[in-house]
């Protein structure tokens, strides 16, 4: 599961640096950047300012995050068939 990808994603779909969604969302712009590289998990507050900023549930940034490794071997080919469409999907439900 890789929260940082999800976040990125939801940065650039919204066409946002990192300092620019740093400073909307009420977090340093080097506290989004480990968190977009992986080198810091965002704890629970940090993840609420994201998702409140983004208007999406907890759930849509743990869906985003995940990764095809997180799924049992027998679903990964199923779960590279579908999941382009329901990121897709998930995201056009909060624009």
């Amino acid at each position: 599961m890789n929260i940082g990808k999800a976040i990125k994603y939801l940065r650039k779909k919204h066409e946002l640096n990192q300092q620019q969604l740093a400073k909307e969302a009420g977090l340093t712009q080097t506290a989004l950047s480990q968190f977009e590289s992986g080198a810091r998990r965002p704890n629970a507050q940090s993840l609420k300012k994201l998702t409140d900023f983004f208007k999406v549930p907890e759930i849509v940034i743990y869906m985003l995050a995940t990764e095809v490794n997180d799924v049992p071997d027998a679903k990964k080919e199923m779960f590279e068939k579908i999941f382009p469409n329901m990121q897709n999907l998930l995201i056009s439900l909060f624009e």
